[in-house]
């Protein structure tokens, strides 16, 4: 039983990645039967990153494309913005929140992202959920070292689903 409960301690919680992590995840099927990413095993849905954004595409008012680097790395993001004309009051609130998102996206900016990972075109990506400019010029910097320490203390102490054997005392 702590076996599994250690395996679904990242799912629902935003996992801090350095680009050159969050790239190269697995893509994977759990016994849930929804496609999901892992990390050394262990399921990943949503993830945080903090860099500089260096590319921006909007199209049509459908969706922003844009780019976050971090310094290993480009991670490509993907904000919706076509909730606009939905019926659905809770759907128009999402959509006047992913429009002001839109609106901080600047190339040259140094933004804070959060999403749920997904897949497109064979390559992994972030589905945002929000942006938060990041004013302070030390912020890239503190992500980075949370990043490495989270990286070292908790997800590689996390065993594998798969493994047997238990952890290290």
């Amino acid at each position: 039983m702590k076996k599994a409960k250690d395996a679904l301690a990242l799912q629902n919680t935003h996992v801090k990645l350095l680009a050159f992590d969050l790239l190269s995840l697995n893509q994977s099927r759990f016994p849930d039967t929804t496609t999901s990413f892992s990390r050394r095993g262990i399921p990943i849905a949503r993830v945080e990153t903090v860099g500089t954004v260096t590319l921006r595409d909007l199209k049509h008012e459908k969706f922003l494309r844009f780019a976050v680097d971090d310094g290993t790395g480009c991670v490509p993001c993907v904000l919706w913005l076509n909730d606009g004309a939905s019926p659905s009051v809770a759907r128009r609130r999402r959509h006047d929140l992913a429009t002001g998102f839109a609106a901080l996206v600047k190339v040259g900016v140094v933004a804070r992202v959060r999403g749920r990972l997904s897949r497109y075109k064979g390559a992994v990506q972030v589905t945002v959920s929000d942006v938060v400019l990041e004013r302070d010029p030390n912020a890239e910097i503190f992500h980075r070292l949370d990043c490495i320490l989270l990286a070292r203390n908790c997800y590689n102490v996390l065993p594998s689903p798969s493994s047997t054997t238990p952890p290290p005392p």
